[in-house]
């Protein structure tokens, strides 16, 4: 795909740079919906040139590491230069909010079985562990 001022992988799917994984998911769902071949509208080869594209922006875009990279690329950062306000009573950037990050954080998401299972291993081995000092004290007939 060729690359120029106006055309990026956040405007093929109608976002900002500072979207959130959560956010590109969403876009790439619903204008994958709209330009796949089989139920678009359009043309065919109009439709699967659209559709490649919006994979490619998906597939760069929902990789952490693809991501850095692209966006060093097409100039844009995360980071906030700091800037001394002209009006020092009205701030120049609202402050940034933690909840739309790039990364999904593990608390947003219910525990899978496997890690549900993991965390009650890891309970009766601490418990059995306990117990068995517990035990070698008593046997040894040290003071608790």
């Amino acid at each position: 795909m060729n690359h120029n001022q106006e055309t990026t992988y956040y405007s093929l799917l109608g976002l900002h740079p500072s979207a959130s994984v959560i956010d590109i998911r969403r876009a790439y769902r619903e204008l994958s919906k709209v330009y796949h071949p089989d139920t678009a509208e359009l043309p065919d080869p109009v439709a699967t040139a659209k559709f490649q594209a919006i994979n490619e922006a998906y597939a760069t875009l929902s990789s952490p590491d693809k991501r850095l990279n692209y966006d060093i690329k097409i100039g844009y950062s995360r980071f906030s230069v700091i800037q001394i306000p002209s009006d020092l009573d009205h701030p120049v950037h609202k402050p940034y909010d933690y909840s739309k990050s790039m990364y999904l954080d593990a608390s947003d998401r219910p525990l899978s079985p496997g890690e549900i299972f993991a965390l009650f291993i890891l309970g009766l081995t601490f418990i059995g562990c306990f117990g068995l000092a517990i035990a070698i004290s008593i046997l040894r007939g040290d003071p608790l």
